[in-house]
């Protein structure tokens, strides 16, 4: 059964969150309920086997029109699928499971890898990760935390 609607979180079509488990404290996501699943921005994207387990190892611009900035990431393979991209091709991609921070509440979601680097955001945030917690408010932008430009970078530096 959903919230009540006053429970739940109200949100503008892009917010800051936060990945904690990747190191990643702060993130532009930008809500697309037209996508199923969530998706991270990842580069030297590569599969490794740690602990007999298998994982995979990328990399995150987390900070939008920035590629000097980058975090290493490494976390379990949750699955791999295909995911059709916003330009109607069929991408295979590595699904993991994060923790996200989105204001003050927190949930464990799904997460596709892919290189979205020509793209405005780093993230987006689908109807799946967002479905029974949150009421979009599509006129809003960033309705929970905002953060000048300095705040960002002191975050990662």
């Amino acid at each position: 059964m959903d919230k009540k609607e006053e429970e739940k979180l109200h949100i503008g079509w892009q917010e800051w969150v936060s990945l904690p488990g990747l190191k990643i404290p702060a993130i532009k996501a930008k809500i697309d309920t037209g996508a199923k699943t969530s998706s991270l921005h990842a580069f030297n994207t590569r599969p490794v086997v740690k602990n007999k387990r298998d994982y995979v190892k990328f990399y995150v611009h987390p900070i939008q029109r920035n590629n000097t900035l980058s975090i290493p990431c490494c976390c379990p393979i949750f699955d791999i699928r295909n995911v059709m991209s916003s330009n109607g091709q069929v991408e295979e991609r590595y699904v993991i499971k994060s923790l996200l921070n989105l204001g003050t509440a927190k949930w464990e979601i799904e997460i596709t890898l892919s290189d979205r680097d020509p793209l405005r955001f780093r993230m987006l945030l689908g109807r799946e990760a967002l479905s029974s917690n949150v009421v979009i408010d599509p006129s809003k932008t960033v309705r929970l935390k905002k953060y000048s430009k300095n705040e960002i970078f002191n975050l990662y530096y």
